[in-house]
């Protein structure tokens, strides 16, 4: 807000931001780094030829791409191509164990790179927009919308996905991997599923969860995830209710069944939080001192730290808090 004086009162007026020149602007600001990734590879049902297109945005100046995993995955060969016409061979760095994200990397140096912004801040119903290459054929379009909400989870092929920004910005096959911009030409996702059964409804990862995977590749260091080793529920007030548990938010650490329908432990033996103690029924609170909730689900709060560090998790057992000292490990591929 930006305050003005008149006759000695000052008056707070509101920002205003005209959303035709910020999509032009965005676009201007974030296309050059956008990439067109043509991939061939083999199917590994019955060995035929495949082919396929799908979007990536350059991070970083040295050929650092990041993109879908399932744009990449049982490819044999990748061609990127720039806004700027442009081509160049790129192989996989690394894939994602939490998230469908892969990172690509070319042979190349002084790219154009797209700026990232902060995905915690954003809004509901703030400005969206889409730049990638829906249906493998028109390049660099930009599509705008907006945040339709946050916090979301969906189903894939390859298992569920937490945590996302959901958009209406139109989001067409071949724009998996593209980034989602902001009014401000930051990117705060990337671009990964659309509803089957319905129309604008897509959904992007948010960026500040790709940031440490992102890190760890211009490190030079290979893509790892921390794990704790437990199943859990988060907790709303319906399942507070049900269980009559003592506290009203929290990751409720409980078995189940997997989509396979297979029973599986609430804590993994010889896991990290076995080790460090935790058990079924209790509620982890906190990790490091933050909160445990709606808004900062576990997930997603692990991912700031990195495997091999040891944190604090509080725990509700029975009513009564602990601390407990975790060591954290590395996600497996499939936990």
């Amino acid at each position: 807000m930006i305050s003005s004086s008149s006759a000695g009162t000052n008056v707070t007026q509101p920002v205003t931001i005209d959303e035709q020149s910020a999509t032009i602007s965005a676009a201007a600001k974030v296309g050059p780094a956008v990439v067109r990734i043509v991939t061939a590879g083999t199917d590994p049902n019955d060995a035929s030829a495949t082919s396929g297109i799908g979007s990536g945005v350059i991070f970083d100046s040295h050929g650092w791409i990041l993109t879908n995993h399932h744009v990449v995955a049982d490819t044999s060969s990748l061609t990127i191509q720039l806004k700027d016409g442009r081509q160049f061979t790129g192989t996989i760095y690394g894939i994602d164990t939490l998230t469908d994200l892969a990172v690509v990397k070319v042979d190349a140096t002084n790219l154009p790179t797209a700026p990232l912004g902060d995905s915690s801040a954003i809004k509901v119903g703030e400005l969206a927009i889409a730049i990638g290459s829906p249906l493998g054929t028109y390049s660099n379009s930009v599509t705008s919308g907006i945040v339709s909400a946050t916090g979301r989870s969906i189903d894939t092929d390859t298992g569920s996905i937490n945590n996302l920004i959901q958009t209406d910005a139109a989001i067409n096959p071949g724009n998996s991997g593209g980034p989602l911009v902001d009014a401000l030409g930051d990117v705060i996702g990337i671009n990964t599923a659309v509803a089957s059964n319905a129309q604008g409804i897509g959904f992007s990862i948010p960026i500040n969860i790709a940031k440490p995977i992102m890190q760890q590749a211009i490190a030079g260091q290979p893509l790892a995830r921390p794990w704790i080793g437990i199943r859990y529920e988060t907790i709303d007030l319906q399942l507070q209710q049900q269980l009559k548990l003592p506290v009203a938010q929290g990751a409720y650490v409980s078995g189940g069944q997997d989509a396979s329908g297979v029973d599986q432990p609430a804590v993994v033996p010889g896991g990290p939080a076995d080790k460090a103690g935790v058990k079924d029924g209790d509620i982890v609170t906190t990790i490091e001192g933050q909160a445990i909730d709606g808004d900062h689900p576990l997930d997603a709060v692990l991912t700031q730290f990195a495997p091999g560090r040891t944190v604090t998790l509080g725990i509700n057992r029975g009513g009564k808090t602990i601390d407990l000292q975790l060591t954290l490990g590395t996600r497996p591929v499939n936990p």
